[in-house]
């Protein structure tokens, strides 16, 4: 499923993400950033729910500028705490990438299967109803 971007961005935003991955990967590298280095699923937690709060308060304002920089630094927050579970052999940046892809696929059946939405109402009550398959295990 091919992502989309405006023309201008076309090809850059996956390159970007890949030096924003191997960045991670080097902080958290011998040699890297001890602090980083010493950084744990425990202790992004904090981070984490700073940043998606920060981002809130952007977004509340109105402040693009800001918005922009807050979400670069949440996207950060990901990228890092995927890393660390990478590490520890859980799961990586990869798999949350596809399964999110995945699951956003299947709770739009009004886009890319059979279902119908004639109104913003019809797509949430699709959503919905696929979200609520997944909680029981129906399309897992």
């Amino acid at each position: 499923m091919p992502f989309l971007f405006m023309p201008e961005d076309s090809g850059k935003a996956g390159s970007a993400f890949d030096e924003i991955v191997e960045l991670m990967e080097r902080l958290r590298s011998p040699g890297g950033c001890p602090w980083d280095m010493k950084q744990t699923l425990e202790t992004a937690v904090d981070d984490l729910m700073g940043e998606a709060d920060e981002v809130r308060e952007a977004m509340e304002k109105g402040d693009m500028e800001n918005l922009k920089e807050e979400l670069g630094d949440l996207l950060w927050t990901i990228v890092f705490t995927a890393n660390i579970a990478r590490e520890k052999h859980l799961f990586g940046i990869v798999d949350i990438l596809t399964d999110t892809r995945d699951k956003i696929i299947r709770r739009h059946p009004h886009v890319f299967g059979d279902a119908k939405a004639e109104s913003p109402g019809d797509a949430r009550r699709h959503f919905r109803e696929a979200k609520e398959k997944e909680i029981h295990g129906i399309h897992k």
